[in-house]
């Protein structure tokens, strides 16, 4: 059976594609950042594909510590680089899960390609830029297909805050008072986990390499989501003093890969 490695195999994602992807999981339970720890690992095993989920992604929490999202996004990256690079039986393919959060949000509607600019608006997005620039740069030598998904929003029933879903449902489920909801006229593309696993599947076992968007192409007002999880009729109230964004996924690259997204309406709740 063919063998992947990958980090980050404890989180949401990292937990469905271990149960929907029919390979042998070789799995990374250390420091990122710790380069003997990763070297060890990389060493250890041989292994066909490696896919790398480990990150610090909520933007809030890596606006409260920079640092320690450089040293889990960029240097974890580069870690795993230095390793492969030594490594004498290399995997044919390396996925990274990028983001959206790479391009820079529009203020109009437009669909947002692979080739659109690219220009982080948060730090977690810059985080991610660099480590794409690391691997593109440091792997191109190499016999490894590199495939970058750029992963745009996406919501779980496992999600918890300081996600955006999540945290709308516990505001409304917590408060007895009217509830404000500050800078929520944005626009903003979901998928769902089973969505991406099978994106990140597809690419897989047609070993593809360069960028790919992973989005669904389909346009949620976060306002409306509010309105949908607003079950008791609560009292809400929205109080925007940031201009309106879009970050909507222009998917056609992928999707010439038959892969296709669940049909669904444009409707949050059908991930719960």
């Amino acid at each position: 059976m063919l063998i992947c490695a990958i980090t980050g195999s404890t989180g949401i994602l990292g937990s469905k594609l271990k149960k929907k992807i029919p390979v042998r999981f070789y799995e990374f339970h250390g420091d990122i950042t710790n380069k003997t720890e990763v070297n060890q690992w990389i060493q250890k095993k041989n292994f066909d594909f490696l896919i790398h989920l480990a990150a610090l992604v909520p933007t809030n929490l890596v606006n409260k510590n920079y640092r320690k999202a450089y040293q889990v996004n960029v240097i974890g990256t580069n870690n795993l680089i230095d390793s492969i690079k030594k490594k004498k039986n290399k995997p044919k393919w390396f996925f990274f899960s990028s983001t959206s959060h790479v391009y820079k949000p529009l203020d109009k509607f437009k669909k947002i390609s692979e080739k659109s600019k690219l220009a982080p608006a948060t730090k977690y997005g810059k985080t991610k830029l660099l480590a794409e620039k690391l691997l593109i740069k440091k792997l191109k030598k190499y016999p490894i297909k590199l495939c970058i998904g750029r992963i745009f929003s996406f919501t779980d029933k496992k999600q918890k805050p300081p996600f955006v879903i999540p945290v709308v449902k516990k505001k409304l489920e917590n408060s007895k008072k009217k509830i404000i909801f500050k800078n929520i006229n944005h626009y903003r593309d979901f998928l769902n986990t089973g969505d991406i696993v099978s994106a990140i599947y597809i690419l897989m076992k047609n070993l593809k390499n360069g960028v790919y968007n992973i989005g669904s192409g389909k346009t949620f007002d976060l306002r409306k989501i509010v309105k949908l999880f607003n079950k008791k009729n609560k009292l809400i109230e929205f109080k925007n003093t940031e201009k309106t964004t879009y970050l909507i996924a222009n998917n056609n690259k992928l999707l010439k890969t038959n892969w296709r997204p669940s049909k669904f309406k444009n409707n949050i709740k059908y991930f719960y």
